[in-house]
């Protein structure tokens, strides 16, 4: 099997993945939760006695930090970049890339679409009357390209270091550009993936005041339901999902175990509202026909769709009617991750192609989790109850954020 790409150029092959996740801080940890549709959203105290609408969200479950990062590194960096270290720290340690890699051949392209600002709201509450007592490394933590810069310190990697802010496309934005840089033969290696942690009182906040975010407050587990009639917002996440990416022949020459391949992608925007997707979801379907396209492939090859799947009203029948056009009304299965993890924003794309991944080579569709009846489901074969058996096959996965940016990746299982 050639190792070079039907579009010319490098095939991409997936070496390394590293995962933190409210559904759990390894590959396997997620993916038994997705076949379980156990939601991973719980209440949160502080959220209740801010008075918010919605007093719940998805966080990562606690794990040893220490084991990544010395203290003073912890204090120094907030959250998302913590997060983010220690999933690269993991996908690293799957990808086990040669010592005598040249490290102006390794390069890092991470997804953000919050960056700094909740430790920019930290710092104005904390600090807003007395500015001259702020931490020295405040502008570090608020640097949105801080987290992605990280990584390239702490292991050396002086390759193109590059963060991408496309809103909830960001992790597939990072995703598709880094892949571009390895098939072109920029790269040898590139660590990239999305990070977010925006559950803060501001950004949760501001989202509610936009009626983004369901308020089932009585049943959180059951608030994600992406495609469901009574679906009523989405529930915010974190996490940070971090893959590596290599040429698949110096992969295979090496003996490197392949995850798969992100083997095309393409990237559009809606250019018609800020804040809400094109109703026909006409951009979106000519999204990802580019990108099945661009993997040498056409839409019969694909065997199941991950969909961005928000559990918005407006996203979601925008999502569904875009698949219906992009497969001429001939959905093939269609799962979204969201139902179990909530939505992480920059990572969500990031966290989402690496399962599709793991689906793509088990042959494996989770089902959608707290779907029960769909308006959808005349558009789009929708995965509900239990997983579904298919053949091994590349999966389309799909990313859409506010701003109409729409990111699609096809994920193909190991060669």
């Amino acid at each position: 099997m050639s190792a070079r790409h039907p579009s010319g150029g490098h095939r991409v092959a997936v070496t390394g993945i590293g995962v933190k996740s409210p559904a759990g801080n390894t590959l396997e940890e997620v993916y038994t939760a997705l076949l379980a549709g156990r939601s991973a959203a719980t209440r949160l105290d502080r959220l209740v006695e801010a008075d918010l609408p919605v007093h719940f969200a998805c966080l990562v479950p606690p794990f040893d930090v220490t084991a990544y990062l010395s203290p003073r590194e912890a204090r120094q960096i907030d959250r998302p970049a913590q997060l983010l270290l220690c999933a690269a720290a993991d996908a690293l340690a799957d990808a086990r890339l040669p010592a005598d890699r040249s490290p102006d051949r390794i390069g890092v392209q991470i997804g953000t679409g919050i960056g700094g600002l909740t430790s920019m709201e930290d710092a104005t509450t904390g600090y807003a009357t007395r500015p001259r007592d702020l931490p020295v490394h405040t502008v570090p933590r608020t640097m949105s390209n801080s987290p992605a810069c990280r990584i390239a310190l702490r292991h050396g990697f002086q390759g193109v270091c590059t963060t991408y802010s496309s809103a909830c496309a960001s992790g597939s934005t990072a995703l598709a550009e880094a892949a571009r840089r390895i098939r072109h033969g920029e790269l040898d290696v590139a660590v990239a993936g999305g990070v977010d942690s925006a559950v803060s009182t501001v950004v949760m906040g501001a989202f509610a005041r936009m009626r983004a975010l369901s308020t089932r407050n009585d049943a959180p587990a059951l608030a994600s339901r992406p495609f469901d009639a009574d679906r009523d917002g989405f529930v915010m996440g974190e996490g940070a999902a971090v893959l590596v990416l290599e040429r698949l022949d110096e992969a295979r020459a090496r003996g490197a175990v392949v995850h798969g391949e992100i083997a095309g992608w393409a990237e559009t925007c809606d250019a018609f509202h800020i804040a809400a997707p094109h109703e026909a979801g006409e951009v979106a379907g000519r999204c990802m026909r580019r990108a099945v396209a661009d993997a040498g492939l056409s839409v019969a090859d694909i065997g199941h769709i991950s969909a961005h799947g928000t559990s918005t009203v407006p996203g979601d029948r925008a999502e569904a009617r875009a698949v219906d056009r992009c497969f001429d009304g001939q959905s093939p299965p269609v799962t979204a991750v969201k139902g179990v993890t909530g939505h992480l924003i920059g990572a969500a794309g990031a966290l989402e192609a690496a399962l599709a991944l793991v689906c793509a080579a088990r042959g494996t569709v989770p089902p959608i989790a707290n779907l029960g009846s769909s308006p959808e489901a005349h558009w789009v074969d929708l995965v509900h109850g239990a997983p579904r058996k298919v053949a091994p096959a590349p999966v389309l996965s799909n990313s859409f954020g506010f701003g109409g940016q729409n990111a699609c990746l096809v994920l193909a299982p190991p060669p």
